[in-house]
């Protein structure tokens, strides 16, 4: 099935655009742009070029995509969504997918990305307005697709301006409402790291378990020790900032308060996995990495890497940031900008893709290290 449209959306953090479009150039040269505001970008395929429901986008910046099928406008919300239906000329729909583009970086002014109260009343009235199925049959709302499922999409690209789509869900991202996962951001989290491991979590699909052994680079405050404790994992986390009181309590963390080159290489000699998000440039994080994954008495399965662009143009480089991580062993390497990140990408790294779980479980002793 080939779907009748020549126009492609994708959807970015603001203040990504530009990252999505040199990217585009270097993956889809042919491909040009046609619409642009930021955290949206549609783009025009080459005459005579069509591409199968699932295909992959292969991007870093793009959270999802699909083809575009047009813009509604009017000043009437129960106008636009009659005005969707046309649009879809019959396509096939097992989900409803609608969201707002990125009003600011995320967690710029208490901005996070996700489901508002409009999308969910805009999506409401697009299924009251769909012309055909009634009752149980309707379109599911905002709902995480299953794989294979036909979803239409609405981007509220302004209150008065819906720009409608359509995809197939395949990869995890494109099966979430907008390519945000659907994560409760609870006030009691420590920090936003938080969030953003949460979502790295669902997008890497690690084979973690209870008691396994992670090290975490960059940890203060503790965001993400905190929910890694939450998944009963034990946590030894190097930095040489405070933590927050209540990590340095759970019985299942240790903190060494240094930086991570000051660390003997025999304190990761049982981590299996290895967390770092660090406010230094990327070379600095994969210096940093590469001093422990690299030494004979680590043994360290996976690597979840944030690495800041604190200069967007940073990005070309991403091709050797990752050729670096597989200089390491780790032969299954994927990078991502998430939801949850701001002027950074993330990087999943495994020695190979489906590995074997160490049957002992390995406890962290309890203790703190000066530098």
């Amino acid at each position: 099935m080939n779907v009748p449209s020549q126009f492609l959306f994708t959807v970015c953090q603001h203040g990504a655009e530009d990252a999505l479009k040199a990217e585009f150039a270097t993956t889809w040269p042919d491909w040009h742009l046609s619409f642009s505001r930021p955290g949206f970008v549609t783009w025009k395929l080459p005459d005579g070029v069509k591409l199968a429901p699932d295909f992959d986008i292969r991007s870093v910046f793009s959270r999802t995509h699909g083809f575009s099928l047009g813009k509604v406008t009017s000043d009437l919300a129960n106008e636009l969504a009659i005005r969707v239906w046309p649009l879809v000329e019959g396509m096939p729909v097992d989900h409803l997918h609608v969201w707002q583009r990125d009003s600011a970086v995320p967690g710029s002014g208490g901005f996070e990305p996700g489901r508002t109260a409009l999308a969910d009343e805009v999506a409401a009235l697009i299924r009251d307005a769909q012309p055909e199925p009634t009752g149980d049959r309707r379109s599911p709302i905002n709902r995480t697709a299953r794989s294979g499922e036909a979803v239409l999409d609405c981007v509220i690209v302004e209150p008065n301006e819906w720009w409608i789509g359509w995809h197939r869900a395949t990869s995890l991202p494109t099966r979430w409402p907008g390519g945000v996962p659907l994560i409760d951001t609870d006030s009691s989290m420590i920090s936003r790291a938080y969030l953003k491991l949460a979502e790295a979590l669902r997008w890497s699909q690690l084979p973690l378990a209870k008691g396994d052994l992670w090290a975490e680079i960059g940890s203060a405050p503790g965001g993400a020790a905190q929910l890694l404790l939450e998944r009963g994992m034990y946590v030894l986390g190097v930095d040489p900032a405070e933590m927050d009181e209540q990590i340095l309590a759970h019985p299942a963390f240790a903190h060494i308060r240094a930086r991570a080159s000051e660390v003997k290489r025999s304190e990761f000699a049982r981590v299996r996995w290895l967390l770092a998000d660090s406010n230094v440039a990327p070379a600095h994080t994969l210096d940093a990495v590469e001093a422990i994954v690299a030494h004979d008495d680590t043994h360290v399965r996976g690597l979840l890497l944030t690495l800041k662009l604190p200069d967007w143009e940073l990005a070309s480089h991403i091709p050797e940031y990752l050729d670096r991580v597989r200089s390491w062993g780790y032969k299954y390497v994927r990078v991502r900008q998430l939801a949850f990140n701001r002027q950074e990408i993330f990087v999943c790294a495994l020695k190979n893709r489906s590995m074997r779980r160490f049957k002992p479980r390995v406890h962290v002793k309890r203790r703190r290290k000066e530098a």
